[in-house]
Formats: structure tokens, C-alpha cells, sequence
């Protein structure tokens, strides 16, 4: 359900992150977007602090006011102004397929070690990578990113991240009753009865094992999943990997088709959202670990909006393969006040965090999630404590806002 952006730029599986009403259409997006939706973006509370804090750190952020901006500010797929050219469209689809056809008819166990060299090749020759990944891993810790315990998991991480590519790549070629199989049933029953009592089901998880797998395993067992996706990339290849999930009954939702997003919710189905895809200064204030960091509104704003139940889901990947998903106590979202936000976004961040400390060596992810200028964490707890004060009013947030 998500995948680093260099894998399968347009289609990895949102399961996840990182909310969101345009057309009913696998094509819609802002410019398609109805009158209502175009007044919610146009009614911003201009007293919210939530809201005052975003203009404002778009504003610094547009005009580099940290110096090094582009370590702070990273543009959700939705936020992009420009696509990929067309002409590396085909060459990157005939890539993928051929890509996938070899990992699928090698022994996998042989795919994962080739694949888990090459992982470790990126590691040393892609230095900013690595430096991202060992401070992450460094709060996680609680030591210095130099500090070598932070090194091991960063390469632990990497080695986890092409088994989850290969099983990636070798998940079309499974039917229903296999992939069924991938998640263990202890937790099912559980997340089948959230499910039942919720008036739509917010599932969100982290670059955690393998959310593919979570994802297939859930609708083979007649579990109605949706999840965001980033499309921002290539079409065809969005469209193929689309059809693919739709085998094991996922869809595929595009980053701006709100109105599918909405729709998922008001039939009480599941939608997914992954929400640690690296730090964005206008997100949600949290505690993460041990340091100050954003998470996107999208899915609190959702949850408050809709009557949905906000799920996180903590997934694992056992020795023998299959995965173990269990969810944790399910957050429910009383109004977008900026004090109740703060509330739910928190809860979600010290779920996710759990699940991350139990297996650290099956977090992936290739991007800072921490600022790393003081003065940044210093703001954001300001702004917590302002949101924290702020219980009487209604952040009335713009629709991008809910996005992750």
C-alpha cells in the first residue's frame, strides 16, 4: 500500500498517508473540482492557528527562509506543478514489466539477496540517502545518526526494503486465495468488527514490512480497501498497476480525485492512507519518537468531516514470510476544532511509533522525517501549544489541506 517514490513512481500504494471531493473519473482532478469544493478552499478560517501557521510557513518555505529549504519543505504529489516528460513514459512501463516478469520467475529467494545487494550498492553511493535515513534512525535510537547502531538499522532498512520491491513485483502474479494467505487471521476479526461499527474506516500505516500485502490480504477477505495514490508520475504505468490491484480488489484512488476519496467513506468501506512520507512544515505538529515533527491533517480532518473511525494498523513481516497486522485502539475525531486535530493526529503518531520500535529493521523510508533546524522544532511546538489552547472554533480548512 505505499512504496518509495523510486520504484513505482506513479503507483505505489497509498495505504495511507499520507485525506481528500472532482469528478467521478480516474482522470479527475483540482481543476475538475465542484463549486462546493472550490468555497471550502475559498472559506480558509483566517483566525485558525492552524491555518495562519500554514500561509506562513509557505511563504517562508517558497522563499528559502531556513537557507536550506529543500531539506524542509517536500511538495506532496498533489502540490507538484510538473509531470514527468511523456517521452520516458513508455521506456519506464516496458522497464517495470520487464523488471517484474524476471523477479517473477526467479527462486525468490535468490531475487532477495541479488535485490538486497544491489539496496545495500544504493546505500553507499547515494550519500544523501543515506544521511536522511541514518537520522531517522538515529531518533528512533535516540543516539547520533553517526552513532553505528543507527548505521545497522539504515542498512537493515535498505536490505527490507528489496524484499518488499520483490514481493512487490512477484504480488500480481498471486490469485485471491494466496494472497489471502499473506496476513495472518489473528487480527482480522478485530479490524472486521471496527470495521462493522464504523461509518467509514480510516486505516493508516506507516512504510512499515510490507502494506501491499496488508492491502490484498485485507480485500481477499472480502474487506471493501481503497487507497491514495500518487499519480503524478506516468499515466500508463499508474493504469497498469490499477488493473493490477483491482485483481485482489483494491482500487487505486488518484492523489486528487477527492470526490472518490469522500465517496470510499460515505459507502463505509476502508480507505488506506499512509502518513510518514517525510516532513512537510505545514502538517500537524507531533511528538514522533523523541522530537518534534509534522504529520499530515488529512486524516483527522477526514475522520472529524465524515463520522470515520481513524485505525492505525501495525503490519510485520514474520519469519516465514507471511505478515501479522493487528490494529491499534481506533481514534475517533469529534470536530476539525485545531485543539481536537492536534489530539487525533498525536494519537495516530504514538500508534505508529509502537509499531515502528517493535520491528525497526522493517522501517523503510528514504526521506528526512524529522527537521533538522532546531529553531524548526522550536516552532512547532509553539504552534502545538497553540492549537492545544484553540477548542471553541472550527479550523475550516481547504480541501488540499486535508490532503496529506
Amino acid at each position: 500500500m505505499a512504496s518509495e517514490e523510486g520504484l513505482a513512481t506513479g503507483g505505489a500504494l497509498r495505504l495511507g498517508e499520507p485525506g481528500h471531493p472532482p469528478a467521478q473519473g480516474p482522470a479527475a482532478d483540482a481543476g475538475d473540482a465542484t463549486q462546493a469544493e472550490r468555497t471550502i478552499a475559498r472559506t480558509a478560517e483566517p483566525a485558525s492557528p492552524a491555518a495562519l501557521a500554514r500561509r506562513r510557513v509557505r511563504a517562508e518555505t517558497n522563499g528559502g527562509a531556513n537557507g536550506n529549504g529543500a531539506a524542509h519543505a517536500l511538495d506532496a504529489p498533489h502540490r507538484r506543478q510538473e509531470r514527468r516528460p511523456r517521452i520516458h513514459e513508455g521506456p519506464a512501463v516496458h522497464a517495470y514489466r520487464g523488471f517484474a516478469w524476471l523477479v517473477g520467475h526467479l527462486p525468490a529467494r535468490l531475487a532477495w539477496t541479488v535485490g538486497g545487494w544491489v539496496a545495500l550498492a544504493g546505500y553507499v553511493l547515494w550519500p544523501t540517502k543515506r544521511r536522511w535515513v541514518r537520522a531517522n534512525f538515529g531518533h528512533v535510537l535516540g543516539v547520533p545518526a553517526s552513532d553505528p547502531a543507527a548505521g545497522r538499522l539504515a542498512r537493515a532498512a535498505y536490505w527490507t526494503y528489496a524484499r518488499y520491491v520483490v514481493e512487490l513485483l512477484r504480488l500480481p502474479g498471486l490469485d485471491r486465495r494466496h494472497a489471502a494467505d499473506l496476513v495472518m487471521a489473528d487480527g482480522l476479526e478485530r479490524f472486521k468488527e471496527l470495521v462493522a461499527e464504523s461509518r467509514g474506516t480510516i486505516v493508516v500505516v506507516a512504510h512499515l514490512a510490507n502494506n501491499e500485502a496488508l492491502g490484498a490480504g485485507l480485500a481477499s477477505h472480502g474487506l471493501p480497501v481503497s487507497v491514495v495514490a500518487d499519480d503524478t508520475a506516468y499515466d500508463e504505468l499508474f493504469d497498469l498497476l490499477r488493473r493490477q490491484r483491482a485483481v485482489w480488489g483494491v482500487q487505486l484512488i488518484p492523489w486528487r480525485n477527492l470526490r472518490a476519496v469522500y465517496g470510499v467513506l460515505r459507502r463505509r468501506e476502508i480507505l488506506g492512507l499512509l502518513v510518514d512520507w517525510g516532513y512537510r512544515p505545514d502538517g500537524i505538529p507531533v511528538r514522533f519518537f523523541d522530537a518534534w515533527t509534522t504529520l499530515p491533517a488529512g486524516p483527522a480532518v477526514l475522520a472529524a468531516r465524515n463520522g470515520a473511525t481513524i485505525v492505525p494498523v501495525l503490519v510485520r513481516r514474520e519469519e516465514d514470510g507471511r505478515f501479522r497486522a493487528w490494529p491499534a485502539e481506533p481514534i475517533r475525531v469529534a470536530s476539525t476544532a485545531p485543539a481536537e486535530l492536534l489530539r487525533a493526529t498525536q494519537a495516530i503518531a504514538d500508534e505508529l511509533a509502537a509499531g515502528i520500535a517493535a520491528v525497526p529493521e522493517q522501517w523503510y523510508i528514504f526521506k528526512p522525517i524529522w527537521p533538522d533546524d532546531p529553531a524548526e522544532a522550536e516552532r512547532l511546538e509553539r504552534l502545538a501549544g497553540q492549537m492545544a489552547a484553540d477548542r471553541g472554533g472550527e479550523a475550516r480548512a481547504g480541501a488540499e489541506a486535508a490532503l496529506p
